[in-house]
C-alpha cells in the first residue's frame, strides 16, 4: 500500500491505495479487466487504460457520469474539483448539478476512469483522447480547441498581431503571448467588455458556433465583421478557409457551462394508469394461459414433422406465414413464439438428410408438468435469451434477409434491458403501467449513445419488443407488472415514500430507484421462477372434465380441457372457434377420422356420454352411426391397389361416377375392383366422391391410421451469447484480488543491488540455471527470501516471493509469500532469481 498522505503519481499507485473492497468494486463494474487475472496493479492499471476497455466503459456510464467525463476532458490536466463543477453548474450555480456531481465522480472513480485527489483530478489518457474535442471527432460538448492548441502552427508574427489588436502588450515570445491571450479569454469582465465593442454581424458568427460545431468555413477575403473576429482572435484559422471558435471563448459565451443541457437526475418513469393489482394479476395470468395454449397449438402443429429447415439455416417466410395463420396471429408475434419455443429447447431440427423442424423429446416432459410450470420455464428462457424475434425480416451485415430459427438473430444486449425494463416496471406502484415515452427516456439516460443520436437505437427497439411481449407472455396484465412477474424478477413489492429509507446524497424519489441491481444468476433465477410459478398456479383456471353438446353438431369447452379429454375431441371434431370457450364442430370427415384411428362407434358414444353436461343430441348420434355403418364397407389393398366391397351395387355407382376416371378403375370380379394408382390416392379419391373406403393390410385386416409423433434427439436448449464477460462472482473476485495483491507485493519489494542492470517494471528476473540454482541453495542456508519469475504449464508468467526450504531433484520446495503457503516448484520454470534488499 502506498502512503495515502502522498498524491499518487499514476493509475496504478492510485489503485495502490485503494482497499480490496475498492478494487472488487471497480472488477465487478469492469469484468473485462479481470480476464485474465493481472499480475500486479501495475498490469491491472494497464489494462484499465486501453482504449477496448475504455470504450467498454464509457458506453456503460448513465448521462450525467458521461458528461462529467466529457467536462473533465475539456478541462485543465489535472483539474481540480471547483473547475470540473463550474464547468457543469456554469456561472449561476445550479444546486441539482453539486448535489449529484460527488455521486458521479465516484462512479468515475470506483471504475478507474478518474484518478487524483479533488485538487489534482486525471482523466485517464484514453478517456481523454476519446473524449477531447478535434477536428475528425468533435467533442459531444461541442467545444474547440484552446487557444494555445488552435494557434499551434500560427506564426509567432501573427500571435504578436492578435495580442496588439486585443489591447494587450506586445511580449518578446510566443509562448507568453498566447499566456496573456488565454487569460484575457478567462476574464469575465475584460471578455464582456471585448465582445461589447463588436457589431451585431460578428457577435452573430460567434453565436452561431457557441454551442458546436465550433468550425466555420469563411472566403479567402472575409467581410469586415469576419475580419474583425479574425484579427482580434476570437476565430482562429486552422486550414485554407476553416476557422474555429477557441475554447475559452466559447465557455465565456455560454456563461462557463460545458453542456447546454446537463441532466444530474434521471427522467422519472411516469404511470400512464393505475388499476387494482388483483385486475393486473388477472389479466397477465390469463395472458399466460393464451401463451401456454398458443405453444402447446404450435407445436402440435409441428407434432408430425415441421417445415423443411432453409439451405441457410431457419424458417421460410412461407413457413412463417402458415404458422402465423395457423395460430391466428401476426406474422412478427408468430416469429415471437417459435423462437420462445426454440428457447425454451421444446422445438430444434431433427438433422437428417431432408432437415426439418420437430418437437424436441423435452417437449414431452414439458406438457406432464402442471401449467404454472410450463409456463415458469417459457418466461424464464423469455428473460435470459439473447436470440430477438423482433429482428426478423431485417438484414445482417452482408444485407441477407434475417429469418425466424436462423442464425444472426442474437442481441447480447436484450437480457440486461429485458431485465432493466421489468426493473422500472417493479419501482412503480403495483398496478401502475408505465407511459413507454417515460421509460424510453430514462433508458437513454442510463445509457446514451455516444455520438450522434438516433431515434431507432437498439435499446430503445429491444425495449419496446420487451413491453410488448411481456405483455403477450402474461409477465404484465394491462401494462404494469404482474404479481408473479414481480417474482420472476426476484424484486418485491416497493415500499410507500414515507417507508422507504433514503441513503446520503440521494435525491430520487424512492419509486424512481431500482428495486433489483443486476441479472440473477442461474441459480437465483431457478429460485424466482419458482417463486412465480407458485404464484400464478391459483390465478389459472383448473383443466374440465366435461364440454358442452349442442344440437348443431359443435360443443363447447367452457374453459381449458384436460388433456386426455382435448386430445380425443380434437380428433373427433374440428375446431371451430377459440377464445374463453372453444367450439368444436362435428362432421362426417371429423368423425371418420376417429373411426380411422380405431374407434368403434361405441367408444364414441360412451365418450361423448361420458363427458357432455348435456344429453347427447339425437342429430350427433345419427351422424355417429351413419359413418360407422359406411365405414369401412369398401376395402382398399394394394394391388397397385383395389377396392372389395360385397355389395356388387356399391361397385357398379363407383364406376358408374365420372369423378372415378382419373383413378382409372376395372372390375376384376364382382366384388373387386382395380386401380392403377397407390392405395392412399384410391383412399383419398373415393372419400372425395363421398364414400367412406377403410385401408386393409395384406392379411385383409383394417388398418388403423394415427399420428406418429416425430421427435429430435435430445437437444439442448440455445445458450445466450454474452455481452462481453461475465460479473465475477464473490469467490472469484477474492482470489483475483489475493492474486493481484501477492503479485503486486512480488513486483514492488526492492532488491538487492548487482552488477546486473535491474528488469525493468513487470519483466521477470533472468539468470542461467547455475546462477539460479547456487542462489536457491545459499537461500536455504541462510533463510532469506528470494524473488523469482515462474512460468506455469499453460505458459502464464508470474513474479513471487519465496523463502527456499529445499532443493533437491530439479525442484525447490518453499513458502511462497504471495500464495501465503508452502509449494514445490520446477527448477526448469524458474526464469530467474534475484535477492531481496535488506531493508525488505
Amino acid at each position: 500500500m502506498s502512503n495515502p498522505a502522498v498524491p499518487p503519481r499514476s493509475l496504478a499507485e492510485a489503485l495502490r491505495a485503494r482497499d480490496d473492497a475498492s478494487l472488487a468494486a471497480l472488477l465487478r463494474a469492469r469484468p473485462d479487466l479481470i480476464t485474465p487475472v493481472p499480475t500486479d496493479l501495475t498490469q491491472l492499471a494497464t489494462r484499465a487504460g486501453t482504449r477496448a476497455s475504455v470504450v467498454r466503459a464509457l458506453e456503460r456510464l448513465d448521462r450525467f457520469a458521461l458528461q462529467t467525463a466529457e467536462a473533465l476532458a475539456v478541462a485543465a490536466d489535472p483539474a481540480p474539483y471547483e473547475e470540473l463543477r463550474a464547468l457543469l453548474t456554469g456561472d449561476g450555480g445550479d444546486p441539482a448539478v453539486s448535489a449529484a456531481l460527488p455521486r458521479a465522480l465516484a462512479t468515475l472513480r470506483e471504475q478507474a476512469l478518474v484518478w487524483g485527489d479533488d485538487d489534482r483530478l486525471r482523466l485517464v489518457r484514453t478517456a481523454r483522447e476519446l473524449l477531447a474535442p478535434s477536428p475528425q471527432h468533435p467533442s459531444p460538448t461541442g467545444l474547440g480547441p484552446t487557444v494555445q492548441e488552435a494557434t499551434a502552427g500560427m506564426s509567432p508574427g501573427r500571435i504578436q498581431d492578435i495580442v496588439t489588436a486585443t489591447g494587450l502588450g506586445s511580449t518578446h515570445d510566443a509562448v507568453s503571448a498566447l499566456a496573456s491571450l488565454t487569460a484575457l479569454f478567462t476574464d469575465r469582465k475584460r471578455m464582456s467588455a471585448l465582445l461589447a465593442e463588436l457589431s451585431e454581424e460578428s457577435r452573430e458568427v460567434l453565436t452561431r458556433l457557441v454551442w458546436g460545431p465550433p468550425y466555420g468555413q469563411v472566403t479567402a477575403d472575409p467581410a469586415a465583421h469576419l475580419r474583425r473576429l479574425l484579427d482580434l482572435g476570437l476565430l482562429v484559422p486552422t486550414a485554407p478557409g476553416t476557422v474555429v471558435l477557441p475554447r475559452e471563448v466559447a465557455l465565456h459565451l455560454r456563461g462557463g457551462r460545458a453542456h447546454r443541457a446537463v441532466e444530474p437526475l434521471p427522467p422519472a418513469v411516469e404511470p400512464a394508469a393505475t388499476h387494482r393489482p388483483q385486475v393486473v394479476d388477472a389479466t397477465a395470468a390469463g395472458q399466460a394461459y393464451t401463451a401456454l395454449a398458443t405453444v402447446e397449438e404450435l407445436l402440435k402443429d409441428w407434432d408430425e414433422g415441421g417445415p423443411a429447415v432453409l439451405r441457410a439455416g431457419g424458417l421460410s417466410v412461407r413457413d412463417l406465414k402458415r404458422t402465423a395463420v395457423a395460430l391466428d396471429v401476426a406474422e412478427p408475434v408468430a416469429a415471437f413464439w417459435v423462437e420462445l419455443a426454440y428457447a425454451a429447447g421444446l422445438l430444434a431440427s431433427d438433422g437428417e438428410a431432408d432437415e426439418r423442424y420437430a418437437a424436441t423429446p423435452a417437449h414431452d416432459e414439458w406438457l406432464e408438468q402442471p401449467a404454472a410450470q410450463r409456463w415458469a420455464r417459457l418466461a424464464e428462457a423469455w428473460l435470459t435469451a439473447t436470440r430477438v424475434s423482433g429482428v426478423v425480416g431485417g438484414r445482417d451485415a452482408k444485407e441477407r434477409t434475417l429469418s425466424t430459427l436462423g442464425p444472426g438473430l442474437d442481441r447480447s444486449a436484450a437480457p440486461e434491458v429485458r431485465h432493466r425494463v421489468l426493473t422500472l416496471l417493479a419501482g412503480l406502484p403495483e398496478g401502475a403501467s408505465p407511459s413507454k415515452e417515460s421509460v424510453l427516456a430514462r433508458l437513454r439516460w442510463e445509457r446514451p449513445l455516444r455520438g450522434p443520436q438516433r431515434e431507432d437505437d437498439l435499446r430503445s427497439r429491444l425495449a419496446e419488443w420487451t413491453l410488448a411481449e411481456a405483455e403477450l407472455l402474461g409477465v404484465t396484465g394491462r401494462g404494469a407488472l404482474s404479481g408473479h412477474g414481480r417474482a420472476l424478477l426476484g424484486a418485491t413489492a416497493p415500499k410507500s415514500p414515507a417507508q422507504a429509507p433514503v441513503g446520503p446524497g440521494d435525491k430520487l424519489p424512492v419509486h424512481h430507484r431500482p428495486t433489483v441491481a443486476q441479472p440473477l444468476s442461474p441459480a437465483e433465477q431457478a429460485t424466482a421462477s419458482a417463486a412465480a410459478a407458485l404464484l400464478l398456479a391459483p390465478l389459472l383456471p383448473e383443466p374440465l372434465d366435461h364440454v358442452l353438446l349442442q344440437a348443431d353438431l359443435t360443443a363447447v369447452a367452457p374453459g381449458p380441457l384436460q388433456r386426455s379429454l382435448a386430445e380425443v375431441l380434437d380428433v373427433l371434431a374440428d375446431v371451430e372457434s377459440k377464445g374463453g370457450a372453444t367450439v368444436y364442430r362435428f362432421t362426417p370427415g371429423s368423425v371418420r377420422r376417429a373411426l380411422d384411428a380405431g374407434q368403434s362407434a361405441s367408444d364414441l358414444h360412451a365418450f361423448l356420454a361420458a363427458h357432455a353436461r348435456t344429453p347427447v343430441p339425437q342429430p350427433l348420434t345419427y351422424l355417429i352411426d351413419d359413418v360407422a355403418r359406411r365405414h369401412g364397407h369398401l376395402r382398399v389393398g394394394a394391388a397397385s391397389a383395389y377396392v372389395r366391397c360385397d355389395d356388387e351395387a356399391i361397385l357398379n355407382e363407383i364406376l358408374a361416377d365420372k369423378r372415378a376416371a382419373g383413378l382409372r378403375l376395372r372390375r376384376l370380379a364382382p366384388t373387386v375392383l382395380a386401380a392403377q394408382t397407390d392405395p392412399a390416392s384410391l383412399l383419398d379419391g373415393l372419400r372425395a366422391m363421398g364414400f367412406a373406403p377403410a385401408a386393409e393390410s395384406a392379411e385383409g385386416d383394417v388398418l388403423i391410421t394415427r399420428a406418429h409423433a416425430h421427435r429430435t434427439p435430445p437437444r439442448t436448449a440455445p445458450e445466450p451469447v454474452p455481452d462481453g464477460p461475465p460479473i465475477p462472482d464473490a469467490t472469484l473476485l477474492s482470489a483475483a484480488i489475493r492474486a493481484i495483491r501477492a503479485g503486486d507485493l512480488a513486483s514492488t519489494t526492492p532488491r538487492r543491488q548487482t552488477d546486473r542492470p535491474p528488469p525493468a517494471t513487470g519483466e521477470l528476473p533472468r539468470t542461467n540455471s547455475a546462477e539460479t540454482l547456487a542462489t536457491m541453495q545459499a537461500a536455504v542456508l541462510t533463510g532469506e527470501a528470494l524473488w523469482i519469475g515462474y512460468v506455469n504449464a499453460e505458459g502464464a508468467a508470474s513474479q513471487r516471493l519465496i523463502a527456499p526450504v529445499r532443493v533437491e531433484g530439479g525442484f525447490v520446495t518453499a513458502y511462497d509469500h504471495t500464495a501465503d503457503e508452502v509449494r514445490t516448484y520446477p527448477l526448469h520454470r524458474v526464469t530467474g532469481v534475484a535477492e531481496l534488499a535488506d531493508e525488505a
